[in-house]
């Protein structure tokens, strides 16, 4: 059986240039996560597309989709969304401000902590959090798509033991 045959990409000409000047170099490495690095920012690019028709940037979604996938009430105190979403407290102001002024969360005091406030994902939210979804999802397939279902299956798989063994 032939080799597969993939069209060249820009990591291509970077990886030729270094054996060039440095065939020494076991470039492996920079293959895959120049590749990585380059498919995230395109994808990053995308979602904020998907997610500017329901008025919202990706960080916004992001803390939309935390409080949606802590299951009803859908509450959250404001540390563990920052926690969660690995955010300073100053950049989860800035979020929560927005969507609370836009309708699609809540802020109140904490029954259980008099010093401490909940987050809520409003109604309005909740149903802009499950369109939205929808349409970051299918921007997501849509990519995998060139794969096919069996080989991205296989890539979800490589990444997961990729992340897991980077990680640790």
């Amino acid at each position: 059986m032939a080799a597969e045959q993939h069209p060249e990409d820009p990591v291509d000409a970077i990886i030729e240039q270094w054996a060039r000047v440095r065939p020494d170099l076991d470039t492996t490495g920079m293959e895959v996560f120049g590749r990585v690095f380059r498919l995230a920012r395109a994808m990053g690019d995308r979602m904020e597309k998907a997610y500017a028709g329901y008025g919202i940037s990706r960080g916004e979604f992001d803390v939309l989709a935390t409080l949606r996938r802590s299951g009803e009430p859908y509450t959250l105190s404001p540390r563990r969304l920052s926690a969660t979403l690995m955010l300073t407290t100053g950049g989860m102001t800035g979020r929560l401000d927005k969507l609370e002024r836009a309708g699609l969360l809540r802020r109140s005091p904490d029954p259980h902590d008099r010093r401490g406030l909940q987050v809520t994902l409003t109604e309005e939210g909740l149903r802009l959090t499950d369109a939205a979804v929808g349409a970051g999802l299918a921007a997501q397939s849509e990519a995998l798509s060139a794969l096919g279902g069996e080989r991205a299956a296989h890539l979800a798989g490589l990444l997961r033991e990729l992340l897991s063994a980077t990680e640790r």
